[in-house]
């Protein structure tokens, strides 16, 4: 009864802009008992189908002042979106203290949010350490994360309510460092399916369909991943660089210029953080291509 007490304070969620995450945090914080009171949408039609996701919540848009009867905002708009929104909803609706404001961008500190909190709101931020490609993958991916959260104290302490009822694990990241941060999620998500579509590209000319090359490809970058973490990268680090193996390099370097020059740039640049782990110098031929 206590824990649903505690739950029950918190009612009155409005989700603003339910793309991808918004819809998987929405349903997910539904399922775990809090109150999902609107989705909110430009379109009216958007914000019908976010609710038939997430399961509660009355569709509405940005316009409605019944939006005051709300304690806590979740904007999941886009990054570029925050900023107006904040001052849409902090010229629109008359009364913040006591309210908290949260957005789920990764790059962007709480200030975004300036304008909700010069009206009295606690203003924060959560972000998952997580890729969410659709929002049924997000519902799975959701749960039992990572969440780097910043803001107002209330702020905060909503946003670690509701990653300890998904099974997650909070941490803080300064205000200032979120878009480092932020970098540090690009160079492993969006770059490695870069780089996984380049392996791809290169099986296909070997002769190697995708129904073989995507589980094959899947396979093998989970148990590089899975050595990451038992072992740490120096550990878990293989292939020619690790082993000192020139020629091997080489040849993929002649290789690749005959075949998929566009590769070339990238393979280069990932060679020099490669030889700083595995603490190896390359020969003189080498280096000179590097630099």
């Amino acid at each position: 009864m206590k824990a649903r007490r505690k739950l029950e304070s918190e009612a009155g969620i409005a989700i603003v802009g339910p793309g991808r995450l918004g819809q998987a945090l929405g349903r997910l914080l539904n399922c775990a008992g809090f109150s999902v009171q609107f989705v909110v949408s430009r379109r009216l039609a958007a914000a019908q189908r976010a609710t038939r996701f997430i399961g509660s919540g009355r569709p509405v848009t940005l316009d409605l002042a019944e939006l005051n009867e709300a304690r806590v905002f979740l904007l999941t708009v886009s990054d570029g979106a925050i900023a107006p929104v904040a001052e849409h909803l902090a010229a629109g609706l008359g009364r913040w203290r006591g309210k908290v404001v949260l957005h789920t961008c990764g790059s962007l500190p709480s200030s975004v949010l300036a304008p909700l909190g010069e009206k009295g709101a606690a203003i924060g931020s959560l972000h998952p350490y997580q890729t969410i490609p659709s929002p049924a993958a997000g519902t799975r991916n959701l749960r039992n994360c990572f969440w780097a959260i910043e803001g107002d104290p209330a702020a905060r302490r909503v946003a670690e309510r509701w990653v300890r009822a998904l099974g997650g694990t909070a941490f803080t990241v300064r205000p200032k460092d979120k878009i480092l941060y932020h970098a540090s999620a690009f160079l492993v998500c969006p770059t490695l399916v870069a780089l996984m579509d380049f392996s791809q590209s290169l099986l296909r000319q070997c002769g190697v369909g995708e129904k073989i090359s995507r589980p094959m490809l899947a396979r093998f970058v989970a148990e590089t991943v899975e050595s990451y973490r038992k072992l740490g990268a120096r550990g878990a680090l293989t292939g020619p660089v690790a082993r000192g193996d020139w020629e091997s390099v080489r040849q993929h370097l002649k290789a690749l210029k005959r075949h998929a020059p566009e590769v070339v740039p990238a393979y280069k640049a990932l060679l020099r953080p490669m030889l700083k782990l595995a603490g190896r110098k390359p020969p003189r031929d080498l280096a000179r291509m590097l630099d």
